[in-house]
């Protein structure tokens, strides 16, 4: 039995959430993250803090989920922030001049400690 190529694992507090990924992320695997993005969204999270300290590579098909995930948690007063992302996607975020709008703390308040979430687990 083949392992799931993307784990995403979200722990929710108040209007904030740290999504945990792990694996790939890649046309295959792409649609889980956006689903996943996209209810936290309709669920009133706004500050959604993305952790790819496990994630072994991430083309630019999780680029332009991020990127959309980002845009629609600005609008709704919120933000998206990525923590730890593997060298291929910093170095796509470099070339595309995109890594301001992904990269740092959001407003500019330091990134919580996965143990800071205490709550329900998605």
């Amino acid at each position: 039995m083949l392992l799931p190529q993307l784990s995403v694992h979200r722990h929710d507090r108040g209007s904030r959430a740290l999504i945990t990924l792990v694996g790939e992320i890649d046309l295959d695997s792409v649609s889980s993250l956006r689903t996943s993005l996209e209810r936290c969204l309709r669920d009133g999270i706004r500050t959604l803090d993305v952790d790819l300290a496990a994630v072994a590579f991430c083309d630019v098909s999780g680029l332009d989920a991020f990127l959309h995930a980002a845009r629609r948690a600005t609008v709704a007063g919120g933000a998206l922030r990525l923590h730890h992302p593997p060298t291929g996607l910093v170095r796509m975020l470099d070339i595309t001049g995109c890594g301001p709008l992904l990269l740092g703390p959001p407003s500019g308040r330091p990134a919580p400690s996965a143990p800071a979430y205490s709550g329900e687990v998605r």
